[in-house]
């Protein structure tokens, strides 16, 4: 993009990516065996490439639906102050529910959308996470399932954006 003022680098190849989120599928399938239905709730709008890939490698019965909330509006530090601005369609108490987050950071966000979801009595409710820094944690997290623990740096590509650019790239790359 011409009008770019950032340089990104590489972090992550697609092809890690593609290779990681098999076997993330694989563990979920198998601890969800047993279930009837896995309803993958989405953080939107970075989960959705992660998303879509992991629920395509599932085995077993899922339906999905997201949830949009933001700390971050356009800059690259998160405010802490939580806005859900999209909500669940559809009910998940008494379903197993998977939640699926791009990147956990200080963890306010994920923290404030986990405790609204078991505020709605799932059955069960676990994280799945493709990036983590617990380098910037400020409130404590359970990622059950994660795809890679990344430095303190700000990333792009795989659907995560900066100033809702970059998204549309395969990998996860630095920005500087």
């Amino acid at each position: 993009m011409a009008d770019q003022d950032y340089r990104i680098n590489k972090l992550i190849s697609a092809k890690s990516i593609a290779a990681r989120v098999e076997s993330l599928a694989k563990e979920i399938s198998t601890h969800y065996a047993d279930s009837e239905k896995l309803i993958v709730v989405g953080l939107l709008r970075g989960s959705f490439i992660f998303i879509a890939d992991l629920v395509r490698e599932l085995d077993l019965p899922v339906e999905v639906d997201f949830l949009e909330a933001s700390s971050y509006g356009n800059k690259k530090v998160s405010s802490r102050e939580v806005r859900i601005l999209k909500d669940l369609r559809g009910e998940i108490k008494g379903q197993d529910v998977l939640l699926v987050e791009d990147i956990v950071d200080t963890g306010h966000t994920m923290q404030h959308v986990f405790t609204l979801l078991q505020s709605r009595q799932p059955r069960s409710l676990e994280v799945c996470a493709l990036l983590d820094k617990p380098s910037r944690r400020e409130v404590e997290v359970n990622i059950k399932w994660l795809g890679f623990e990344i430095p303190d740096e700000f990333v792009v590509g795989y659907g995560i954006d900066y100033a809702q650019r970059n998204r549309n790239l395969p990998y996860i790359g630095t920005v500087s």
